[in-house]
C-alpha cells in the first residue's frame, strides 16, 4: 500500500528520539513537509543533518507561553502526530507530586494544547486534517510501578474519543496508537534483561517486542486518506497482548 504525502505539511511532536524521529523521517520520505519539535537541540540537529528538509522547532511543550511563540509562525498544519512523552517509574505507594505533574504536563496538558493550536487553524480553514495520539497498551493493561503513566496514558485514550467526537464535523480525524513495548534504544536498554524481556514477550502472542516501524506504519496509515472513515480508534500495536 502507497501512501503521499505530497502537498501536506506535518508536525511531530517527540521527534528527537525513537518513534517520534522515525515517524518525521517517514513523513518526510512519503513527501510530507515535517516540522519537527523537541525540547533537545542535539537531537535536533542531528535530525536535520540526517533529513535537511526537516524544519527544526526545539520548545519544552510544558511552557505553554513557549509553546506558543515556537508554533504560531509554523503555517498550516495538515497532520498532527502528537508523540512527546514522559515516563517515571514510581511504586504507587511512593508516587511524587512533582512526577505526577510532570507525565500528566507532558502526556496530556501537551497534547490537549498543541492540539488545539494545529486544530483551531484546520477549522479555520475548512480543510480537514488528520491527528494521532501516541498512546500505550498501558492505558488498558495495569503495570507495576506505572500507576501515574498508565493513568495518563488511560487519560490520553478518553482525551481523543472526545477530540474525535467534536472535531470530526469539520472533518478533522483523530486516532490513537497504543504500543507495547518499542525497540527504540530507551527501550532495548530497558528491556535488556533476558529474564524481565522473556516474561513480558511470554504475554504477547506474537512473541516479540514491535520494532520502531511497525509503530510508524500504523501512524502513516492513520494520518492517510487510506483510513478515511477512522475516527476515534485506539489502535494497539500489541502482538495481541490486549487480547488476552
Amino acid at each position: 500500500m502507497e501512501i503521499s504525502f505530497a502537498g501536506k505539511q506535518a508536525l511531530v511532536t517527540g521527534a528527537g528520539k525513537g518513534i517520534g524521529r522515525a515517524t518525521a523521517l517517514a513523513l518526510a520520505r512519503c513527501g510530507a513537509r515535517v516540522t519537527a519539535v523537541t525540547r533537545t537541540q542535539a537531537d535536533l540537529n542531528s535530525l536535520v543533518q540526517e533529513c535537511p528538509a526537516i524544519v527544526p522547532v526545539c520548545v519544552d511543550l510544558v511552557d505553554w507561553a513557549a509553546t506558543e511563540a515556537a508554533l504560531k509562525d509554523v503555517g498550516p498544519i495538515d497532520l498532527l502526530v502528537n508523540n512527546a512523552a514522559y515516563a517515571k517509574l514510581q511504586p504507587f505507594l511512593e508516587v511524587t507530586p512533582d512526577q505526577f505533574d510532570l507525565m500528566f504536563n507532558v502526556n496530556v496538558k501537551a497534547v490537549l494544547h498543541v492540539s488545539q493550536m494545529v486544530a483551531g487553524g484546520m477549522k479555520a480553514r475548512g480543510s480537514g486534517g488528520s491527528i494521532v495520539n501516541v498512546s500505550s497498551q498501558a492505558s488498558q493493561r495495569a503495570l507495576r510501578d506505572h500507576a501515574v503513566y498508565c493513568a495518563t496514558k488511560g487519560a490520553l485514550d478518553m482525551l481523543t474519543k472526545v477530540m474525535a467526537l467534536e472535531l470530526g464535523p469539520h472533518q478533522i480525524r483523530v486516532n490513537s496508537v497504543n504500543p507495547t513495548v518499542v525497540m527504540t534504544k530507551m527501550g532495548r536498554l530497558g528491556w535488556s534483561d533476558p529474564e524481565k524481556a522473556q516474561t513480558m514477550k511470554s504475554r504477547i502472542p506474537l512473541g516479540r517486542f514491535a520494532e520502531e516501524e511497525d509503530v510508524v506504519n500504523c501512524i502513516l496509515f492513520l494520518l492517510s486518506e487510506k483510513s478515511s472513515m477512522v475516527n476515534g480508534v485506539a489502535l494497539p500495536v500489541d502482538g495481541g497482548h490486549l487480547a488476552c
